[in-house]
């Protein structure tokens, strides 16, 4: 028959606590998913994809990345905020997230994530046509305020990201955004295009979207939406610098589920810190014309819930 004596019992039982620590402190000890919520090959998947490359080489283990878009975001971040709180699912989201309550669109917000850190963000800009009559803000505003309701912008879909920013803009100059009419386009790219072909005044989206018809001369940008000049349009002044006050952008930060394993969250916030503040990854970034921004997580939480207190504001100005 079979015996153990206490003494052997009592190092058995050691052992194995020692293997179950070590087995948590190995975290993490096989590959980490990182959700997109949007399409590959746009602005968030970029910047997802440059981020990866650089986490993988702090946690020691690949870090593959999904998209799943679809339904402005929705259907992604919702896959974020649900995931199991394991630490080995996480996700790179952008500001969208803070439209979805103000307009009724989902009950969805940062409230339902672990905010882990901002890497980023993408200040909009007004840009014009090359041969645009307007030259400067100054001229373009007036020409809202001589001709309401026949100047068009565009930039986005109604209430999406560049809309948003539009409808900003608007109530900061005191006009209503019903003195525009707004062209809906599928993004910011097509936004750009649609006002260097002749059919809209200008649009709000931002530079980095409009680069290639900047430098191909099709396109004239008045403004950064930005507090400071983004550094690859030096050039452009801010809104701020022609008596507007008011900035607006899109950002990007890595979130996980509510409730991720204290252990496993630990080890994220250093690595996604680590990897944020590379300089593969600033210089990446910058290249493209992203403005590199980190927050860690508190300061992450607390930025968003900001931008969701301007969106409600802007939204429920608009309602009334």
């Amino acid at each position: 028959m079979f015996s153990i004596t206490r003494s052997a019992a009592a190092a058995l039982i050691a052992g194995l606590t020692m293997s179950a620590g070590a087995a948590l402190a190995e975290y993490p000890d096989r590959p980490i998913q990182m959700i997109v919520p949007y399409p590959a090959g746009g602005g968030t998947d970029i910047v997802a994809r440059t981020l990866a490359a650089e986490l993988e080489k702090e946690l020691g283990q690949p870090v593959s990345v999904v998209n799943r878009d679809g339904g402005g975001g929705i259907p992604g971040q919702t896959a974020i905020a649900r995931a199991r709180p394991d630490g080995y699912t996480i996700g790179l989201i952008a500001s969208d997230i803070s439209l979805y309550a103000p307009q009724g669109l989902a009950p969805l917000t940062y409230i339902d994530m672990t905010a882990i850190g901002q890497t980023n963000e993408l200040p909009g800009s007004v840009t014009v046509s090359a041969d645009s009559p307007y030259t400067s803000m100054e001229e373009l505003v007036a020409a809202i305020k001589a001709n309401p309701r026949t100047i068009k912008g565009t930039g986005a879909a109604p209430g999406a990201s560049w809309h948003a920013g539009f409808l900003g803009l608007m109530f900061a100059l005191g006009l209503s955004p019903e003195d525009v009419i707004w062209v809906p386009s599928q993004g910011g790219t097509k936004g750009h295009l649609d006002v260097a072909a002749g059919n809209s005044d200008f649009s709000t989206a931002s530079l980095v979207e409009a680069r290639a018809l900047i430098e191909g001369d099709k396109l004239r940008p008045l403004a950064t939406m930005a507090a400071e000049r983004v550094d690859i349009f030096s050039e452009v002044p801010t809104l701020k610098e022609q008596g507007i006050d008011y900035t607006y952008g899109l950002w990007h930060g890595v979130t996980g589920p509510k409730d991720i394993d204290p252990e496993a969250l630990e080890v994220l916030n250093r690595a996604v810190e680590a990897a944020a503040n590379s300089e593969s990854f600033i210089k990446a970034l910058e290249e493209r014309g992203f403005k590199h921004q980190w927050r860690p997580g508190a300061e992450f939480e607390d930025f968003m819930q900001e931008d969701l207190g301007r969106m409600q504001a802007i939204f429920s100005r608009l309602s009334q």
